[in-house]
């Protein structure tokens, strides 16, 4: 029995797995104390208890919504002397080079809180100047009199050799033992003082919020008779710990997208489609991954909180991740006129007070209005019917805020808001495919989340892309792909190595301890699981000021493994750049190990062949293509069989989710229940 919960800005998503069979629920997240919608959940699913769930795995947009909606506390940085405007300073690269008046999201910790400590190490690791112990104590001191709660310690050159940021914790376990501590040589051990600052305050800024929240948590699943440890996913496809994680909950920022990106890249490799684009559309934002040869792009650095999508507005952070974009364009999303236009996102209803037709005190017009204005949405069975939407207060929200000011009738309004989304994930679409020089009509487009599966079909049109994918239970797709995730922890340090005969002694001590360090985190995690290996180098030709990653073998280093290396490096640059040079020195940069366990085998149920399906009913929809509004009919995907053929425009609702077939389109049920979609040329 296995167990996965996903708590998203809107939605919290569970799914069982039990003796080969799928149980789902999903229902309103509470955003104040997330907690309170998990345990709503357990109460439903699981009503005598915890006792038989043998592995429970917890996704999260906690960390991320606590950056976003900056709502973290009492939090400060210790920095060395002398470098006190690191996260103001930033890289000094505009994100938009002609425009004068561009923001960019304010540092996490304001300058008044940052602190400086007199010592100096310099960049090969060598002490220049002694910590000064005594003001280093003092300092302390007047935070816990303050009140600070959480401390990033991010003092220059420390991955070099963290020995001054060890003994300001030991400082701060003595003086001021209250304190939870983020040491960037544990966070981020890696170059560039301004990403690995932003890194470590990230991590000091969430631990607050997800310490207390995953404790809390822990305690009560524990009190209600859960034996193995509660597992969380990170940000790297891999889950941990909850106990890790309440040390490094940066790791976490993408934790509840990367699931469902796992969760096509295994129903890509069971059905033979290794190059996907998974398309993750929930209440409050749209995920984007670009899957190839089975695996989703894996990425060293990302930002938050990004400028209109913008690479170099965000908050960068230098932790392993699945490589996504995320937009503001979810159900809950809302709409407004800008400039005399349709503009939808980033902000949204959220859960509370959620759209205009959940009744629960919303007034905005959302996607999910439009929606249901334009008839696609069963207002009886939403949720399975748990939640019954107001069709009349979603018409009169998009009336008032979007039909009258344009001068258009509801419809045409609702289509306005519909096509302006679709639009928008278009776009983030081809920021993963065709700016990365991959074509997406090569691709099929796997679509979940609640709203997912509602616009997959025209966003593969606007791609050009001729084949969709619909998981089964696709409106909790991401809760199941927590199900398929092994253990993973990304080891990292920085140490600048020319490749030449010097390396070989480096690399033995280097991957020794990493590979050392990454068995034992994989032994507390998974203690009957094997432990799986992959070493990786950062390098770059000297001089340049990036690096690219490059798989390397194991085994002891020799005079043979230095020339694989260096070729493996040219390879990967003359692919990414289409030159190699020959002749120039190489230099590692980061040496990295990946340590991994695999996860618990999981079969999804089959189906029974019936290849003739009856619609439950009839339904007016609105769809151009035909003319405008054309009576549909709706299928119950619960009571779909394998083999079964569906033909466009149709609707087919499940419990947390309805997907649109528009003209043309012909949909194929697979045997184990997934929506094998030919769009119309």
């Amino acid at each position: 029995m296995y167990l996965g919960i996903d708590v998203g800005g809107t939605f919290t998503d569970f799914v069982l797995y039990a003796e080969g069979r799928l149980r789902r629920y999903k229902c309103l997240t509470t955003p104040a104390d997330p907690a309170q919608a998990v345990l709503k959940g357990l109460d439903v699913l699981l009503p005598a208890g915890l006792a038989s769930v043998q592995r429970l795995v917890h996704g999260t947009t906690l960390a991320t919504n606590v950056i976003l909606e900056r709502k973290g506390e009492g939090v400060v940085l210790l920095t060395t002397r002398g470098f006190r405007d690191v996260l103001e300073i930033r890289r000094q690269k505009r994100h938009e080079l002609y425009d004068p008046f561009i923001d960019t999201p304010p540092p996490l910790v304001p300058r008044w809180c940052i602190y400086e400590v007199s010592e100096r190490v310099a960049a090969d690791g060598t002490v220049l100047t002694p910590l000064d112990e005594a003001e280093a104590a003092a300092t302390l001191r007047q935070l816990q009199a303050a009140g600070v709660q959480s401390l990033a310690i991010c003092l220059l050159h420390a991955y070099a050799n963290p020995v001054h940021e060890a003994r300001l914790a030991a400082l701060a376990a003595a003086v001021a033992p209250q304190l939870l501590l983020s040491l960037s040589s544990q966070v981020a051990p890696k170059i560039r003082e301004y990403e690995r600052t932003s890194t470590t305050v990230a991590n000091a800024y969430v631990m607050p919020r997800v310490h207390a929240y995953l404790g809390t948590l822990q305690q009560e699943l524990r009190r209600r008779g859960l034996a193995p440890p509660l597992y969380v996913m990170q940000s790297n496809g891999g889950i941990a710990t909850a106990e890790e994680m309440r040390r490094f909950p940066v790791r976490l920022i993408e934790s509840g997208p990367a699931a469902g990106a796992l969760l096509a890249a295994y129903l890509g490799r069971q059905l033979g489609l290794p190059d996907l684009i998974a398309f993750d559309m929930g209440g409050t934002t749209a995920k984007l991954c670009l899957i190839e040869g089975g695996q989703p792009a894996v990425t060293g650095e990302f930002e938050v909180d990004r400028v209109q999508l913008k690479p170099g507005s965000g908050l960068p952070l230098t932790v392993p991740s699945i490589d996504l974009c995320e937009i503001g364009a979810g159900g809950g999303s809302i709409a407004r006129l800008r400039l005399g236009v349709i503009a939808v996102g980033p902000e949204s209803a959220g859960a509370q007070p959620g759209p205009a037709c959940y009744g629960l005190g919303g007034t905005a017009a959302t996607v999910t209005d439009a929606n249901l204005v334009l008839g696609y949405l069963n207002p009886d069975n939403f949720l399975g019917g748990a939640l019954r939407l107001d069709a009349a207060a979603a018409t009169r929200a998009v009336a008032e805020q979007i039909a009258r000011p344009l001068g258009l009738d509801v419809t045409r309004a609702a289509w306005g808001i519909y096509e302006t989304v679709t639009a928008s994930m278009a776009q983030a679409a081809r920021m993963v495919s065709v700016e990365r020089g991959k074509d997406p009509r090569r691709f099929t487009l796997v679509a979940f989340g609640g709203a997912g599966p509602l616009h997959a079909t025209r966003l593969a049109r606007a791609l050009g892309m001729r084949r969709v994918l619909v998981p089964v239970a696709a409106g909790v797709a991401s809760a199941l792909g927590l199900l398929v995730a092994g253990v993973r922890f990304d080891l990292e340090r920085t140490r600048l190595t020319r490749l030449d005969a010097a390396a070989v002694a480096v690399a033995e001590g280097l991957f020794a301890e990493l590979e050392a360090a990454g068995r034992r985190l994989v032994a507390t995690a998974a203690p009957q699981q094997p432990c799986t290996l992959q070493r990786t180098l950062a390098m770059r030709y000297v001089g340049q000021g990036h690096e690219l990653e490059v798989p390397v073998p194991g085994g002891p280093w020799q005079a043979e493994t230095l020339a694989a290396v260096r070729q493996a490096f040219a390879q990967a640059y003359a692919a990414t750049y289409g030159y190699r040079d020959a002749q120039a020195e190489v230099e590692i940069v980061t040496w990295k190990v990946t340590a991994s366990a695999p996860p618990p085998a999981l079969a999804l149920p089959r189906l029974s062949p019936a290849p003739v399906a009856a619609p439950v009913g009839w339904r007016q929809a609105y769809v151009p293509e035909s003319g405008g509004l054309v009576r549909c009919p709706v299928y119950a995907r619960e009571r779909l069989a394998a083999g079964a053929v569906l033909r466009g425009p149709a609707l087919v609702e499940e419990q947390e989710a309805t997907t649109l077939l528009l003209p043309g389109d012909v949909a194929e049920v697979d045997p184990w229940g997934n929506l094998l979609i030919t769009v119309a040329a």
